[in-house]
Formats: C-alpha cells, structure tokens, sequence
C-alpha cells in the first residue's frame, strides 16, 4: 500500500486531483471509492493498474506514472501496466523506464531501425533513454563499444573565453554525458571502460573521417549540428552501429539558426530503416510545471510565426485588420471627383 499510495500520500493525492468528484478513502489494506458512478469506474480501473505497476516489479511510482495512466485510459490507449513495465535497465536497485506511451514509442523504435531520430522539448528523456539503450546493448553484447557525442555550441558561449586545455575547455559541455553514464554504470567501471575506448566521449568535431562499426552512437543536442556535420555524422555509420540522435529543434544556439537538425527532418523522412520518433510536452517527465513552460513557449512561437507570415505574405483569408477588429475598412483612396487637397493641407477648388 506504501508503494501504490506513496510518502505522505502523494500518489493518491494526485488521484483524487484526476478524479474530483471521487472521494477516496483508504483504511489499511482496503480502498474504498465514492462519488459519481462513471468517475468511480475510472478510478478504481486505474488504481488496478497502478497495483499491476507495483507487483510488476516497478521500484517507485511517480505522479507523472498516476497522470500517464490516467491519460492512457481515458484514451483507449492500452494498458499502462503493459507499456510502462518495460524496464531497459537495471541500476543500484532503481529500473530506468519508459514513463509514458511517446517514451514506450521511442524505445521500440530504437530496437527496431537503424538511425533513430529523437525529437522532442526538454524533459522528455530523449538522451537519456537512449544512453540507457546503449549500455544495455553494450551489456549484451549486441555492440563493441558506446560513442557519445554532442556539438560544442552552446548560448551565447565561445569556447576560446573558457579557460584551460583543449580538453579543459570541451568538458564542461560534455558532463550531461558523463553525469548519465554514472547513474547508469558503476563509477568505479566508467573510468576503466573510458580508458580502454570501449565507452568514447567526444565532441562531434572529433567524428570527422571516421567509419564507426559495430558501436552504439548517441548524438546529444543535434539541433546544434549545422546541416553539413549532420551529413558528416550520418554517414560515419559502419557495419552493425546503431544510432539515435536527439535534440529539440525550437532551442537552436548556432548563430544563424541553420539547423542540421530541422533540415535532416524533411531529407530523409521517407527513407527506410530510419525513425522519426516526435515527443511532446506530453511525454515530459520532470516537474510538472516544464510540461507547461513547453506549451507556453509553444503558444508564443506560434503567434510569432503567424504574425511574421502576415507581415511578409499579407492575411491568407484576404481581410483586412480593420475587418477582423469587427469594423469597416476606411477608404483611404483619393477621390476621383470634387475638391483636392494642395500642398499647403487646405482645400481649393479642382
């Protein structure tokens, strides 16, 4: 019960926020729901697959795993005790899992081409996932080695103000990569599997002339890529590598937007054995209020984009400003008959 309910109740707290007119009272090992006849249907279903979560084997549940499901449902999208069970990995007692259906989507896509695509706003486990993906292939053997690698770009950075090495100057950039490779890996074997090539951190300048084969490559922030080292890297592909690139095409850094990454979207669409794998705020699985800054900034990128469409191509409906104000356009052209203005602004005779 400790587990399906969570510390100080919080799972059930985000129970009954799914489900206001339900109340839910819990008296030891019994849960008893009252209120509205289809709210209390909906609630007790999925209260069963949250119980089916835990005796799955699933560690912790998470609000976002209540919220998930609770969507899932109310969508006929499956069963959340089906989709979510699904553990990539195993880490000091905690499984790393797909949490929702776009993450379950985006793991079997992984399994089942090639080249996977990540693409997604922040928070919704695109890198992680797939470096999650690439020590397990690397634990059965599937693949030699693991390459991750991402662009040294960020923000309004240059990497000559940093100060230090080559090295010292690139790692920073890096460290998400090591960060997730320690929560995944025992610390003390990174350093050995660093040292020995099998697990390889580099920045993406560093995959120039290279035929990567039998590996597992993670390209980290590839919105940053311009579109010639996106060309670069994809055809680094050897005989049996996989390779999953991930990024957020609306947090573009490259100083004149010219993404590899938003280019790469509309060349190789339709190409076999490479997968698109598109997740949304939907998918995010931080806090709560990131699914919301998503959307909001989502809403306003919109609204830009609509209003510089009008102002280079003009209304696609053909009405004026003044029309969709709700009034009449004025005339503003000048009378072919009767008085003209002179210079002067003071009106005489034709």
């Amino acid at each position: 019960m400790v587990r399906l309910l969570g510390p100080q109740d919080r799972l059930l707290t985000t129970i009954e926020r799914q489900f206001p007119e339900v109340s839910v009272l819990v008296r030891g090992n019994l849960i008893t729901l009252e209120g509205d006849r289809e709210q209390v249907r909906a609630a007790g279903v999925l209260i069963g697959e949250l119980l089916a979560l835990v005796r799955g084997g699933v560690d912790e549940l998470a609000p976002s795993d209540v919220t998930t499901s609770a969507r899932m449902l109310a969508r006929a999208e499956g069963s959340p005790a089906d989709v979510l069970s699904q553990a990539i990995l195993t880490s000091r007692g905690r499984s790393i899992r797909p949490k929702t259906l776009g993450q379950k989507a985006y793991v079997d896509a992984i399994d089942d081409h090639t080249i996977v695509f990540g693409i997604g706003p922040a928070g919704t486990g695109k890198t992680y996932l797939a470096m999650a993906k690439a020590v397990q292939a690397l634990q059965r053997k599937e693949v030699d080695r693991i390459i991750l690698t991402r662009p040294a770009v960020e923000a309004g950075e240059r990497l000559g103000f940093l100060p230090g090495t080559l090295t010292d100057k690139i790692d920073p950039y890096l460290r998400p990569l090591y960060d997730a490779l320690n929560e995944m890996m025992d610390p003390e074997v990174v350093p050995k599997l660093l040292a020995a090539g099998t697990v390889e951190v580099a920045p993406l300048a560093y995959m120039r002339g290279r035929t990567l084969n039998n590996a597992f490559v993670v390209l980290d922030e590839a919105q940053n890529t311009t579109p010639e080292q996106m060309k670069m890297f994809l055809t680094r592909l050897g005989f049996g590598t996989r390779m999953v690139v991930t990024g957020d095409i609306t947090q573009v850094d490259l100083p004149n937007a010219a993404s590899g990454l938003r280019l790469v979207t509309r060349i190789l669409d339709h190409v076999e054995d490479i997968h698109f794998a598109n997740l949304t705020s939907e998918d995010v699985v931080r806090h709560s209020l990131v699914g919301k800054i998503v959307d909001a900034y989502t809403e306003h990128d919109q609204r830009q984009q609509a209003r510089q469409y009008e102002r280079e191509h003009g209304n696609p409906d053909g009405d004026s400003r003044a029309e969709r104000r709700g009034r009449a356009p004025q005339d503003r052209s000048a009378p072919t008959t009767g008085p003209k203005p002179k210079r002067g602004g003071r009106w005489g005779s034709a």
